[in-house]
């Protein structure tokens, strides 16, 4: 609806003022029903420019629209138009939602654990708000890439396969079964056997040499660790119910002497201490002087900095990415700034064609306000926190429900479980701490997962109770919005576009769970007042609650957040 209001205004103001450009539109939703639906505020940013009253400036505006679908303009305060929308209007918009067809190719990179290594806390934040956004974009009718750019190469291997050749050497041929627990113990002690055994350092420092040259048992051994690790990880995901493409960092191995060239041919290269940096414009270490991105060392090798730079050319010269999108923590912001400015430097990035977004995010917190531990002190493994979650969302049914059958306790016990971790990262704004809570994120009331798949099954349930035949209602009613409840209820609504829309625009999915917050308290006060079974408008407000339901579910849906029939 906003894109119409926009559209209707534009046309309006140019006719009024046609030296006005199209920057001072302004349309918002309103703060208050009393106040209308929605709000016109250019009048106040074009009186200066017109040297008139606002007040003046809105009146002329307002004698220009031309919207029969409009059912009152006001004018109030210093210039505001107040604008209220037409009750059959809005009814006709209640569950309508445009998809593009053919739309952007949209890159997302998420997740990204480090091969050998646990996913943490930290991989949960980017994996649940990377496959928010993905699924956002598909919805919207976008062809998404969902990419893991997986640590998978390194100094790092070559210690680990050294001390497993030494340790555990039939792991390599395939005698000896492990896990991924094992590699993390593994990776630790070959870590402290490279920092303390000079000779261990360098038979470790050979075999990065060997995997990097292709050695046929080096990268077999590289192919096992990250096979290893990749069921592990698997596991999680699919009880997070995340689809994602693994494309690590070996992947682009192959095009880094090709990148490092290129940047030399285009004079783009520096050479500090032995390395060959980029020096760009605005980026300072601590002391003041210029930060390099460094895309080869010293030595000959080359880092994440080489690899990110070939990763961001790849995704827009073969994978066609019409808008890139990184979901990392907050602490990354400056090394994916560099690279966006250097890509944009060497001619792969146009940012007139190709839009880049750095997606940070903040910490988990402990209740003691620190980073999330466990009790001893270490970094909280991510299955140990899902499975959690999932067995205390099963001790508040048994407590609520204790007549559930089994199967459908655990089923809804993992939904919940589940959906309560995900809805509560993503309902806090993704750019700042938040402290992680159980008890508050399962709780049955407030902004919680719980609560909107409650409001979910209570929308269910009247459909259910009035036993009406919904593909007859479909056929022969159609949303009739007539009491204050109603409208309120139907407007919002009608307003899911506009909040899906906003999210794709500023990346923040906390957007879209205070919609829905808000869609389940209107709800709440629409049950309140207005009856559905045996009234005279029974079939309007069964039509309005199936758009309702819909809403939640899809809602819920783009959130990674599983909606349930019964609670």
């Amino acid at each position: 609806m906003i894109n119409l209001l926009m559209k209707t205004f534009r046309e309006a103001i140019r006719g009024t003022y046609p030296q006005v450009g199209d920057e001072f539109l302004e349309i918002v939703q309103s703060t208050s029903d009393k106040f209308g639906h929605y709000q016109c505020n250019s009048a106040m940013k074009m009186a200066k420019l017109l040297q008139l009253s606002p007040r003046v400036v809105a009146g002329e505006i307002v004698k220009h629209v031309k919207a029969d679908w409009i059912s009152k303009l006001e004018i109030a305060g210093p210039g505001f138009i107040n604008i209220t929308l037409d009750n059959k209007f809005i009814a006709g918009a209640v569950g309508k939602v445009e998809r593009r067809e053919g739309g952007q190719k949209v890159v997302i990179d998420f997740s990204s654990p480090n091969t050998a290594k646990e996913m943490h806390v930290g991989h949960l934040r980017s994996t649940i708000i990377g496959d928010s956004l993905a699924r956002l974009f598909e919805f919207l009718g976008h062809d998404v890439l969902r990419l893991n750019h997986v640590g998978d190469w390194g100094t790092a291997f070559g210690m680990l396969i050294a001390y497993i050749k030494e340790v555990e050497p039939g792991v390599l041929v395939g005698e000896k079964k492990t896990d991924l627990t094992h590699l993390v113990q593994w990776y630790r002690e070959s870590k402290q056997r490279f920092d303390n055994d000079a000779d261990f350092k360098r038979s470790s420092q050979l075999e990065v040499v060997a995997l990097q040259g292709g050695d046929k048992a080096s990268l077999q051994a590289w192919q096992i660790i990250c096979e290893i690790s990749r069921r592990a990880y698997q596991e999680i995901y699919d009880l997070l119910d995340v689809k994602i493409e693994e494309r690590g960092e070996s992947f682009y191995n192959s095009q880094l002497p090709d990148l490092v060239k290129d940047l030399e041919k285009k004079g783009l290269i520096q050479v500090s201490d032995g390395a060959k940096c980029l020096f760009l414009e605005g980026f300072k270490n601590r002391e003041g002087e210029p930060l390099p991105l460094m895309v080869q060392k010293s030595d000959g090798g080359y880092n994440y900095d080489t690899t990110d730079l070939a990763a961001i050319r790849y995704r827009i010269e073969v994978d066609k990415g019409d808008r890139l999108i990184y979901v990392t923590d907050a602490g990354q912001a400056t090394h994916f700034a560099m690279i966006f400015q250097a890509a944009e430097k060497a001619g792969y990035l146009d940012p007139k064609r190709v839009q880049v977004d750095h997606v940070p995010f903040g910490l988990v917190l402990g209740a003691d306000g620190k980073k999330f531990r466990t009790r001893s002190g270490d970094t909280e493994r991510l299955m140990d926190l899902l499975e959690t979650a999932i067995d205390e969302a099963k001790r508040i049914l048994q407590e609520k429900v204790p007549e559930l059958p089994q199967d459908e306790q655990n089923d809804l016990a993992k939904a919940l479980g589940i959906g309560a971790i995900k809805y509560a990262d993503l309902s806090c704004n993704r750019t700042g701490d938040y402290v992680f809570s159980y008890d508050r994120m399962l709780r049955f009331e407030g902004n919680t997962a719980a609560f909107l798949m409650y409001a979910y099954v209570r929308v269910e349930g009247i459909k259910r109770k009035v036993q009406a035949d919904m593909e007859v209602v479909r056929r022969e009613a159609k949303i009739v919005l007539e009491h204050p409840s109603e409208v309120a209820l139907g407007l919002h609504v009608a307003q899911f576009q506009e909040a899906l829309e906003q999210v794709a625009r500023d990346l923040l999915p906390n957007r879209l769970t205070d919609y829905l917050y808000g869609l389940a308290e209107k709800f709440n006060a629409f049950f309140r007042d207005c009856r559905v079974e045996g009234s005279e408008q029974q079939n309007s407000r069964l039509l309005l609650c199936e758009a309702v339901a819909g809403t939640l579910k899809q809602g819920l849906s783009i959130l990674g957040v599983k909606a349930v029939e019964r609670m």
